[in-house]
This record gives C-alpha cells, structure tokens and sequence, in this order.
C-alpha cells in the first residue's frame, strides 16, 4: 500500500492573493461604469495609464531585484493601485500625472520597502499625495456630472484624449467652461465666505446628500463594499470604524449648529469617504490586523477625515488621513494584540 506524500503546508488555502485582488477589482466595476456615464471617458483613459505605469514600474523593479516579474505581476496588485488611484483623479487629468502618482506608489511606496506584504503607505494614497503637492493646478479640474438641468460644456471622447495626451484645451474652449469645483470645494468655499449650509446647498451640483453624481458613485461603491463583506475579503471593522470616525463628529456638530456644518449624509455621501471605508483603508497589509486594532484604525482614519475637511486646508482629506493612521499601525497592532489563552503576560514582561 502507498501513501500520498504532500509537502508543507499540507492545508491548501481557500483565497490567494490574485483571487482577492481579482474580486476586489470586479467590486469596483459599477462603480467605475457609474463614474464613466456621469463625467465622461476621462476615467477609461486614466485608468489605462495608471494601469500601463503601475504594470510597468512593477515589472522594472523586479528585474532590478533579479527577481521573476510573473511572481508580482500576476497577483494584480498594481492593477488595484491603479484603479484606486484612477478613483481619486478628476477625468481632466493628462497623462503624466496620472503616471507619476502610479509610478511613485508602485516603485518607491511599494517596492523600496520590499514590495508586497512589506510596504508600510497605502501605495495608492502615495502616489495620489506626491500629485497633489507636486500638481495641484491639474486636480482641480474637475467635470460637472452628466445632468440635464446643468450648464456645462461636455467633451467629446476625441477632445478628452487630447487633453489626456497634450494637456490642451480645442481652442475655443477654456477650463472655466468645462471645469467644476467638486461639492466638498463648493461646500469649503462658501462656509470660508460665511455663507450658511443652506444658501451653499442652492448650488445645482448639490444632491440630496453629497453631490449630484456623486451619491450614484458612493452608491455602488458600497454595494461592492457591501459584497466584499459578504465573501469576507475584508472584515467589518475598518468599514464601520471610518463610519463612526466620520459620521458622530459630523453628527454632534451638526445637531449644534446646523447652519455652519454639514449634515452627516453630506460627508457620507460628498467626497471619497465610502471609498475609503470599503477599498482604500481596508488594505490588507498596510493596514491594522487585529480586530479590535482594525476598529481603532478606522476610527481614527474617519476622525482624520473629518477633521481635514472641517478644519484643514484640503476640502478632502482622505489620501493624509490613511497614511498618518499607516504609521500609527505598528503602535496599534502592538497594543491590542490578542491575549494568548494559558500565556502569562507577567512573565514575558519579565522576561
């Protein structure tokens, strides 16, 4: 009689990292079709040279390491970088912005650290970061939604990759004719100019929350989200630790004075939030791992997010947010490791 030898581990794993990467990037389809339909093919295009840049620096630094591309390329976890980051640029964006923000979170946030499993930054909010400090002007031009009843100067698919490629405007238009400020700017603006909630809401890129297109995005992240959950991708406690961090300050404020704050919908709804809970802050390796230390961390990207917007200089503070609570994970896995059941903390303090 023979046995079957297998080598260690001799339980296979149900996921693997390209699974896991594969079902997050089919969870973030709607919303990139809904993205698409109200500000136009800028994204698709985006997307391609986030996707081209962050396939491409991966690959060179592997072969820097003398190690096999295939090992890092077929894990699709560029791919992921570069459709969040693609989440975060205006469809406005020409093409070397977008591929500095994939290449600096692929090359130096990912693989100067060791690469995947290693890297201490959410490589997708680094790269994001390192554009909006070295090309602010470029991430303001963002589209008005795809709405009827709204003045607005729509590109054609032709002019949108012109600009992608050139950076210029047809001659006959100017920014001004085709850019919008986002709600969250519009919102920022008029409380600075003391404006009230209410008058600033009058703005027809304004929805029932958030802003008019917007809300479809947050929408359908969260049904993704909400599917990541159930396939238990990620677990519940970042996602409800960046709704607490936002949604109780938002609230109390609100609730205090309701004319100078907005409601906790507006902040749910109004910016990248619901990106964040469910795609962003719930990265598997740059974030938190113990339970009650994922809660902690979500709380405080949330906290961050909020405070940002109500008392900082960005309107969205989403990308500093994730990587100053980045730097605090070492701290917060350290002190909410699980106890050992029959370990004696005593003794290996005296130790």
């Amino acid at each position: 009689m023979r046995f079957e030898h297998r080598d260690a581990p001799h339980w296979s794993p149900k996921t693997n990292v390209a699974s896991m990467m594969l079902q997050v990037l089919a969870a973030l389809v709607p919303a990139a079709l809904a993205h698409v339909w109200y500000f136009g093919p800028g994204f698709i295009f985006n997307l391609l040279v986030a996707g081209i840049f962050a396939i491409g620096g991966e690959a060179f630094v592997m072969w820097l390491r003398k190690r096999p591309a295939e090992s890092a390329l077929t894990d699709y976890s560029a791919l992921v970088t570069a459709a969040l980051l693609t989440f975060a640029l205006p469809s406005l964006t020409p093409w070397w912005v977008t591929a500095t923000g994939a290449l600096f979170g692929v090359v130096v946030a990912k693989h100067l650290y060791g690469g995947l499993g290693f890297n201490i930054f959410n490589p997708a909010m680094a790269g994001y970061v390192v554009i909006l400090v070295a090309f602010p002007m470029h991430l303001n031009l963002w589209v008005a939604p795809r709405m009827g009843d709204i003045d607005y100067q729509y590109l054609t698919i032709i002019q949108t990759l012109t600009y992608t490629l050139t950076g210029n405007l047809p001659d006959a238009l100017g920014f001004d004719a085709v850019s919008r400020a986002t709600p969250l700017d519009v919102m920022k603006s008029g409380l600075n100019n003391l404006a009230t909630v209410t008058e600033i809401r009058a703005n027809p890129i304004m929805g029932d929350f958030g802003g008019r297109g917007w809300e479809w995005i947050g929408n359908f992240l969260a049904f993704g989200g909400f599917w990541l959950l159930i396939k238990k991708i990620i677990r519940w406690q970042i996602p409800v630790g960046v709704g607490l961090g936002v949604l109780v300050p938002a609230t109390i404020l609100w609730l205090l004075g309701p004319g100078t704050n907005p409601s906790p919908g507006f902040h749910l709804f109004g910016g990248a939030t619901i990106l964040c809970a469910f795609f962003i802050a719930t990265d598997p390796v740059s974030a938190a791992t113990s339970p009650k230390g994922r809660l902690i961390y979500g709380i405080g990207i949330g906290f961050l997010i909020y405070s940002i917007r109500r008392w900082g200089s960005y309107a969205d503070g989403v990308a500093f947010a994730v990587l100053i609570m980045n730097m605090a994970v070492p701290a917060i896995d350290y002190l909410t490791r699980p106890h050992i059941v029959g370990h004696d903390e005593e003794s290996e303090a005296d130790g």
